[in-house]
């Protein structure tokens, strides 16, 4: 006669031998197999660079700091919920510097510069949509992809949660929507890719600023525009366009009364483009993910064997394994 056995329900909260064994050799797996090919929906990592991509030019010495931008920005991507424009006078938010999240793909900061004699300077931070994307580069599965329009995009559909992105990024812009647990999707800037490309308007951002201090336009002529800019006013600008050779290449531009590293920006970021920068990295990605399974079977393994200690100091008999079980019918 041959005896069935009820499997035992794990307990909530818990995760059983099998399914652990399951869960760490599929990891396993795809560490293996993840280095040996990608993906064939993933995007081409470099792009011929254009002087024709679509750009904004930035002058940090107009922008007032009344921070329009960031609400018309929040508007034009569906979040605030009718949250009012006079809610941005608020000041407060200067007394740090603010980083982009991901529902708000731009912020301006506050900086008192000491070559800007005693006055504060605004800067405007948002995705750069370099010309070769480390975010690109960095993408295990081409959800990243630099448009020939100029704007570097994000597909969700295709998102496995590496996070990757957020750590190759050299400007720290992308961010990750950690309160969405069903549907987590990593966010940026898109350029209001939709409404330059099909609307014929210009990004969120730049139809707002009352003081006109951000330009839209092929990126060519932004750098004529920077450079004419600082002929016409010697001495109102350092001589430097941030941007313009910067991790190879961007296509937001900047030019500023003071120094860049004294208004947040990063200055160490060479005129390499990222994507050869991380070669590297990339390379260590498959042995990281053969590693960690093997790391983490390590603590289940510390861990029942402290359960397994603990319950014979109580002089609580252990249950028996399901398999013994079954051996013994």
């Amino acid at each position: 006669m041959s005896v069935q056995h009820q499997s035992r329900s794990p307990t909530p909260g818990t995760t059983s031998r099998r399914d652990f064994v399951k869960l760490t050799s599929s990891a396993l797996a795809a560490g293996v197999l993840g280095g040996a090919a990608r993906p064939a929906h993933a995007q081409p990592l470099l792009h011929t660079v254009s002087d024709d991509w679509n750009g904004v030019l930035v002058d940090l010495s107009v922008c007032v700091g009344c921070r329009k931008c960031e609400w018309a920005c929040r508007k034009a991507n569906g979040f605030g919920d009718g949250e009012p424009i006079d809610a941005y006078e608020d000041t407060s938010v200067f007394g740090q510097t603010r980083r982009t999240e991901a529902d708000r793909f731009t912020v301006v900061n506050r900086f008192f510069p000491d070559d800007a004699g005693g006055g504060p300077v605004y800067a405007k931070k948002q995705c750069m949509h370099c010309f070769e994307p480390a975010c690109a580069s960095a993408c295990l599965v081409g959800a990243f992809r630099k448009t020939p329009e100029g704007p570097v995009l994000y597909d969700s559909s295709v998102c496995i949660g590496c996070r990757y992105c957020m750590m190759a990024c050299p400007f720290g812009v992308p961010a990750y929507t950690y309160d969405n647990a069903l549907a987590p999707e990593v966010r940026k800037c898109t350029m209001c890719f939709e409404r330059i490309t099909k609307e014929g308007k210009r990004p969120a951002c730049v139809e707002m600023c009352p003081v006109e201090a951000l330009t839209f336009g092929k990126r060519s002529e932004l750098v004529g525009i920077a450079r004419q800019k600082m002929a016409d006013h010697p001495g109102r600008y350092v001589d430097h366009i941030y941007g313009e050779h910067e991790a190879g290449g961007t296509c937001w531009l900047y030019i500023s009364p003071v120094p860049f590293d004294q208004v947040g920006f990063r200055t160490d970021v060479g005129t390499t483009p990222y994507p050869e920068l991380t070669k590297g990295f990339l390379s260590a990605v498959p042995m990281v993910l053969v590693m960690w399974p093997a790391l983490l079977m390590g603590a289940y393994a510390f861990t029942e064997h402290r359960k397994r200690l603990s319950g014979a100091g109580d002089g609580a008999p252990s249950a028996p394994d399901q398999s013994e079980e079954a051996g013994h019918g």
